[in-house]
């Protein structure tokens, strides 16, 4: 049985025709998305961890505020930062080769996302509902869901977190609290990411800090193609057990 089709009023009181999914564990093709507002392809459903890794697999991700319905998206063109077009500056190496930061995997997976969740933002409210902070924590329980932590003292000053599929790092959100701080989580985690072979971290949309780090647009077909030859690959084994990086060893 296919989700049913249903009329919903949506932002600027426009009223769209949409997917609603229910207790179905399925998603329509990404392809019939909404142009404008551009990636929206249907709501409801649940954040349950069987749908979030379809949603994932399927180059789906949840995007909605606090007060609104689980909203679904798939946008077109899609951001994705290719490993090898990461812009490590020479200031930043600078940086990282003069700080005192440890940089760390998985050591503080809540704190990252409560701290994302606070951090205020260009726009109004937050998108990281308690609904999805929840979620996202039961991910990483369930080892799909990971953190880079960047610390000063023992004091959390950066981080990101996201999800995987297969070796496709799925970026959800960073921060930082200190200078650099993000883009040092961020340099670590593509080193990380290269050293396994994987090819492309997805962020999901693009903007003008994204694309300082070398985030590029690929249309969505195309995004898709990636996603699934790089789903059907994995990690090595222990890459994502809580962690101290040897930060040096990329300088």
């Amino acid at each position: 049985m296919r989700p049913f089709l249903f009329t919903v009023t949506k932002v600027n009181n426009e009223m769209l025709t949409l997917t609603k999914l229910d207790k179905q564990l399925i998603f329509p093709p990404a392809d019939i998305a909404l142009i404008e507002p551009n990636g929206l392809l249907a709501f409801g459903g649940d954040l349950s961890a069987e749908r979030l890794l379809l949603a994932y697999s399927s180059g789906i991700f949840p995007w909605f505020s606090q007060d609104e319905p689980i909203m679904w998206w798939s946008p077109d063109p899609r951001g994705i930062l290719p490993l090898e077009h990461f812009k490590c500056s020479k200031s930043l190496k600078k940086f990282a080769r003069n700080c005192d930061y440890e940089i760390t995997i998985n050591n503080a997976f809540d704190q990252v996302i409560d701290i994302c969740a606070t951090i205020p933002r260009n726009d109004s409210g937050t998108w990281i509902t308690d609904d999805m902070i929840n979620a996202y924590k039961n991910l990483h329980r369930l080892g799909h869901a990971h953190s880079v932590e960047v610390w000063s003292e023992n004091i959390l000053v950066g981080g990101l977190y996201g999800i995987i599929v297969g070796k496709v790092f799925c970026g959800e959100s960073m921060f930082h609290k200190a200078t650099n701080t993000s883009k040092l989580a961020m340099f670590a985690l593509v080193e990380l990411l290269k050293s396994q072979k994987a090819e492309f971290i997805d962020c999901q949309m693009q903007n003008s800090h994204l694309a300082s780090l070398g985030c590029i647009e690929v249309p969505r077909s195309r995004f898709l193609a990636l996603l699934a030859e790089q789903s059907q690959q994995t990690f090595e084994h222990g890459v994502w057990q809580p962690q101290t990086l040897n930060f040096n060893q990329w300088l």
